[in-house]
């Protein structure tokens, strides 16, 4: 049992109910077990591919060997670890692992082949590769939800109009569903970006050029032959490169992500400004507390919470893009340590999606605020009313109406004074009598 009070990360304790999915994809044990299933994978393509000279299998012994991958579970990972503990090297841990099972199991002629040809990094790129395509696919469900939630609320309040404030000032009405619409537009179109970047990994060994696959294949392709092998799990092999697959993919899939993240972000403050505003007002929770010594306070906690989420994911997701492209000459292991820690970005954005999305469950517009608000700034008029003059050719019509309204408070019944004084045509002066703070709000209502 996972006792979360003594956890360092909160993701592992406080937040653990609400990353499930992301811990148990990038988990140690998630990690261990895709490396067993690449090198079995491997074992058995260099067993039945035919591109090497090996002993004959027998298709029973072909079904042990699956059989053995597919039943993996905690104590195959914790002999694992039991064996890296001694090797200090993870993925030799894994070729020792299968070699002791195949020692038990009869299958004794085939140990020669287990990691054949390999460099760790080899199959830890092809890893990475996978579960960090988990990751992003986990993700999405949250991301989607939240987006999906965005856009009924964009629809649902379309056309209920309110004061827009630019530079925090009261400036030409909008509705509440086109401001909230924006967000929807722009976060889906940074996910379907998410969704273009493919997972890369490499198969050219301790070098990136193919000696041993070429050594023992000497009149075949030896990029050929990883392609292939690589495409069995829909990774894009990437062809040329050192020891180490360079982690570009990742970075562009970490920039992406920010993004992602930073439209989110900047929602959580916009929802937060029209809460403190009094555009919006949250719907209580029975037992819920918002202070312990205000007993009327309702504060906006969920919006607040994935801020600060985001800030964290964010400041890592930054990091993991600048430092894990730079590798020192063919090979360093810095990037070792830092990329087993994406998870974690991916578990605070997460986090972040799924507080924001209990957030906006729980808001309702303050329909009596909002029309306070837009009958007391008949000034925003101004834009309008100002139009129109130029069309008729009416001199100064900006400053006319900067010196009518400019630090000023302008009512209705000052507004139609101003109207009944101008010298317009029949049809402009009828609109501009019957227009109001309420109805000047353009094409808002119509977007979708």
């Amino acid at each position: 049992m996972n006792n979360s009070i003594n956890n360092l990360s909160p993701l592992d304790g406080r937040y653990s109910k609400k990353v499930s999915e992301i811990t148990k994809l990038f988990s140690e044990k998630a990690l261990i077990q895709k490396r067993f299933i690449i090198e079995i994978e491997w074992l058995l393509f260099v067993l039945t591919d035919k591109f090497y000279k090996t002993v004959k299998i027998s298709k029973s012994d072909v079904k042990k060997i699956i059989k053995f991958k597919n039943n993996f579970n905690e104590s195959y990972a914790r002999k694992i670890k039991t064996i890296e503990n001694k090797t200090n090297h993870d993925v030799k841990a894994v070729e020792y692992f299968i070699n002791n099972y195949f020692k038990k199991n009869k299958l004794e002629r085939f140990i020669p082949y287990v990691h054949l040809g390999l460099t760790s990094e080899d199959v830890n790129s092809l890893s990475y590769a996978l579960m960090i395509r988990e990751l992003k696919n986990a993700s999405m469900i949250s991301l989607n939800s939240l987006n999906k939630q965005i856009k009924h609320l964009a629809s649902k309040y379309k056309k209920i109009s309110f004061l827009a404030r630019t530079h925090g000032q009261s400036a030409s009405p909008s509705t509440l569903g086109k401001e909230i619409l924006v967000f929807n537009k722009r976060l889906q179109r940074q996910i379907d970006q998410l969704k273009k970047i493919n997972p890369m990994a490499k198969w050219g060994g301790a070098t990136g050029n193919y000696h041993t696959i070429h050594l023992v294949n000497q009149n075949k392709d030896p990029v050929k032959i990883a392609t292939k092998f690589i495409k069995k799990f829909k990774v894009e092999h990437n062809i040329v490169t050192t020891q180490i697959e360079p982690h570009d993919w990742i970075a562009e899939t970490c920039h992406a992500l920010i993004r992602v993240n930073n439209i989110i972000d900047d929602l959580n403050k916009d929802m937060w400004m029209y809460i403190a505003n009094d555009i919006f007002i949250l719907e209580t929770q029975k037992n819920e507390v918002g202070s312990s010594t205000m007993p009327h306070k309702v504060n906006p906690i969920d919006f607040e919470n994935s801020e600060g989420n985001i800030g964290l994911a964010n400041s890592m997701l930054n990091y993991f893009a600048d430092k894990l492209p730079i590798s020192r000459l063919q090979r360093d292991l810095s990037d070792s340590t830092t990329i087993r820690n994406i998870g974690v970005a991916f578990g605070y954005s997460v986090l972040s999606y799924k507080s924001t999305l209990k957030g906006l469950e729980k808001i309702k517009p303050n329909q009596t605020k909002i029309n306070e608000e837009l009958d007391y700034n008949w000034a925003v008029l101004s834009e309008a009313v100002q139009t129109i003059m130029r069309l008729e050719n009416i001199e100064n019509a900006y400053e006319k109406l900067k010196e009518l309204t400019r630090g000023k408070d302008l009512n209705q019944e000052m507004y139609l004074e101003f109207i009944e004084s101008l010298d317009l045509s029949t049809k402009n002066k009828e609109y501009l009598r019957k227009l109001n703070p309420r109805n000047y709000i353009g094409i808002a209502s119509k977007f979708k």
